[in-house]
């Protein structure tokens, strides 16, 4: 009974967040992208510290196919200095999760998390209908 309702539960979710995605403005699209990254880098801290190194795994794929996606995002038919920035920093990431799922390094966790927070706060500060 409990795994029934588990999986009902998950997809409830699944289209739960089908909608939001296709409801979503560009500018909402990109936050739910940070929120997904942050959550699986908390997700796979939390594996990691018990010792649930498949899943800690899976978890850092995860977040670095999130940051890849929003490393993709950019817009790149403008040579803009904050592209390239912006982009560089995507790439320091993506390896540094690397890193971490290899070395089992919750504090390269922490760093990346911290840097995609800041990344975050600073989106969120644009309004959106800047960002539409």
């Amino acid at each position: 009974m409990t795994y029934g309702f588990a999986k009902a539960n998950q997809a409830y979710a699944n289209v739960a967040l089908q909608s939001c995605i296709e409801s979503a403005s560009p500018h909402r699209l990109i936050q739910m992208l940070y929120d997904g990254a942050l959550q699986r880098i908390a997700q796979a801290k939390g594996y990691m510290q018990r010792g649930d190194y498949a899943s800690k795994g899976t978890a850092i794929n995860k977040a670095i196919g999130v940051v890849g996606g929003l490393q993709g995002s950019l817009d790149r038919s403008v040579e803009h200095e904050l592209t390239a920035n912006l982009d560089g920093l995507y790439d320091y990431l993506i390896r540094q999760l690397q890193q971490a799922n290899v070395s089992n390094d919750v504090f390269i966790l922490d760093e990346v998390a911290h840097l995609l927070r800041e990344l975050k706060s600073a989106w969120e500060a644009i309004p959106a209908a800047v960002g539409a």
